[in-house]
């Protein structure tokens, strides 16, 4: 599976912007799917994980109330939708899939390592 992230872009603080994340070479509806980010010189964190099934959600403190993640199986694409903007949202941000069919406890979600299928980069910047 190939994740191809997009919709990343310049943006002035308060605003929005939806990030999507389109898979190829394979189906991920039935997989636990996740965004991530990275600024220079620091790991990758955790921003938002999706559940199969589509209905549980889990979201890093920072973003709670201001990000949405879903999905579309029938495009086969996960979104990240992102208002209110802050500049210390300002980073790559990563989309990343696991295999169909897996669960595991919720620290699971939050761990870059759990998800086999990682998407290159869209940068996200958002000037004050």
């Amino acid at each position: 599976v190939q994740l191809q992230a997009s919709g990343g872009g310049l943006v002035q603080t308060g605003g929005s912007l939806r990030l999507s994340c389109a898979a190829s070479g394979g189906t991920i509806s039935n997989s636990n799917v996740a965004w991530f980010r990275q600024t220079p010189g620091k790991d990758r964190t955790f921003v938002a994980a999706l559940q199969r099934g589509g209905q549980t959600t889990h979201y890093a403190n920072s973003v709670k109330g201001r990000f949405t993640i879903s999905r579309d199986n029938d495009k086969n694409t996960v979104y990240l939708e992102m208002t209110s903007l802050k500049a210390e949202d300002t980073a790559v941000y990563y989309c990343a899939a696991d295999r169909p069919g897996r669960t595991y406890s919720i620290n699971y979600y939050f761990l870059a390592s759990t998800y086999i299928y990682r998407g290159q980069g869209t940068q996200v910047t958002v000037s004050s």
